[in-house]
């Protein structure tokens, strides 16, 4: 069987994981949040209370086990989906996934979770990295002022601290962070179809891109 995989990038804020999610609800298909697996990853990190800024203490990837669940990520068997939302792990996450050991590990792991399923997966560098053979692939992206507001009424729905200003110079500091790392930047793939989010509704971007494949399959492409 020919198992369909549609890769969703884009930077913070850009609603990719929502989308995609709903994406994968109304295909039926299995929904891969990578995004939230280096925040978990990062979380671990700091409960276990290592030098985040020393490459070498991050071993303890290689015996991490994930599992998503309805959309929901379990690491080691906890459900850490609220946990890895947190602002520290938020500040932190860049940094974490910016390693080459943390990278690949979890790259391995994403490949091996979308391996034997239909799968919508999110992140920065699926269309290229992870599945770069995905038969879909979309690159999402918004203004940082639009993506800094929907954090910030996020934050606000998860009764997380929340400050708008502060949020527009976090997602401006990451987008530098992620697309000037040495492994695995933020970009989107050469073949990937760029939207702009800033004025569309998550259901809009929804049925665009559903539509799309709908279309796509029933033709036989």
């Amino acid at each position: 069987m020919n198992y369909i995989q549609i890769a969703i990038d884009g930077p913070a804020g850009a609603g990719k994981s929502t989308i995609a999610k709903l994406i994968a609800e109304h295909l039926n298909y299995i929904y891969i949040d990578s995004g939230a697996m280096y925040r978990a990853i990062t979380l671990k990190a700091l409960n276990l209370g290592i030098d985040l800024e020393d490459e070498q203490k991050y071993g303890f990837v290689k015996n991490t086990e994930f599992k998503f669940l309805e959309g929901i990520l379990f690491m080691d068997g906890e459900d850490v989906s609220h946990d890895i939302r947190e602002n520290v792990v938020s500040n932190n996450v860049s940094l974490v996934s910016s390693y080459f050991f943390v990278r690949e590990e979890l790259v391995m792991a994403q490949q091996i979770l979308a391996k034997n399923h239909n799968v919508v997966m999110d992140g920065r560098d699926i269309g290229y990295k992870v599945l770069p053979d995905a038969k879909y692939k979309f690159y999402l992206t918004a203004s940082i002022k639009k993506r800094a507001e929907r954090r910030n009424l996020d934050n606000q729905e998860r009764k997380i601290e929340s400050n708008l200003e502060v949020i527009e110079k976090e997602i401006e500091r990451r987008d530098f962070l992620d697309t000037t790392r040495k492994y695995s930047p933020l970009k989107a793939a050469d073949d990937a179809v760029i939207i702009d989010t800033s004025d569309l509704a998550i259901d809009q971007v929804v049925k665009l891109i559903t539509d799309k494949i709908m279309e796509d399959e029933k033709n036989g492409f």
